[in-house]
């Protein structure tokens, strides 16, 4: 695969995650939910930290999960490069990284901008290149929006902890961005021999 393909792939995935944000951000209320199916929802919620919502604590605990993102895409960037252009790695490997790299990307353009392009969307949609932002530079919000609740119950009182607790299969929120990082891990770990073939 070229180089010039790799990064219009990594564009093009862009561009698909950050208009369904966009289109998510400004015809949605926060937590506003529209059922697909009965297993599959559109549901507006914004993540301030990492996977489920986690939060580095602290001040500059938003700003620090930001600037290492930025670092993390610089250094994908680079082993993208170097894989197409030095190593003529496999296409799983360039697929992969172009999928982790595109989806980091898409989620750090949420982190950078979208405090000072949006404003609150607590009781009104928001409103895009507001004058009343609801954050500022490097502390924007995540928009993650698919939610797939395919089991919803209480569990069986002999499950050892859980049991008789209500639990949701499958119960967390993502994003376009989400999607393409889970993949290109998954392609990484399922495909991981033909990502990284021996030398004979």
């Amino acid at each position: 695969m070229s180089l010039r393909l790799a990064y219009l792939l990594v564009i093009l995935i862009l561009i698909i995650d950050q208009l369904s944000k966009i289109y998510i951000k400004t015809n949605f209320v926060l937590g506003e939910e529209v059922e697909v199916f009965s297993w599959f929802k559109i549901y507006f919620i914004e993540n301030e930290g990492m996977a489920w919502g986690t939060k580095i604590p602290g001040e500059y605990g938003k700003l620090f999960l930001t600037l290492f993102r930025l670092v993390a895409v610089a250094g994908i960037g680079y082993w993208l490069w170097d894989s197409i252009t030095r190593k003529n790695s496999s296409n799983y490997l360039i697929v992969a990284i172009i999928l982790i790299m595109a989806g980091a990307f898409g989620n750090i353009i949420d982190s950078v901008f979208y405090g000072i392009f949006f404003d609150d969307s607590q009781q009104n949609v928001a409103t895009m290149f507001s004058n009343q932002p609801y954050g500022t530079w490097f502390h924007g919000k995540v928009v993650d929006m698919f939610y797939f609740p395919i089991w919803q119950g209480n569990l069986p009182s002999w499950i050892p902890f859980w049991g008789g607790k209500e639990f949701t299969f499958f119960n967390a929120i993502f994003n376009v961005a989400d999607v393409a990082i889970s993949t290109g891990v998954g392609i990484l770990l399922f495909f991981n021999a033909k990502a990284f073939p021996t030398q004979n």
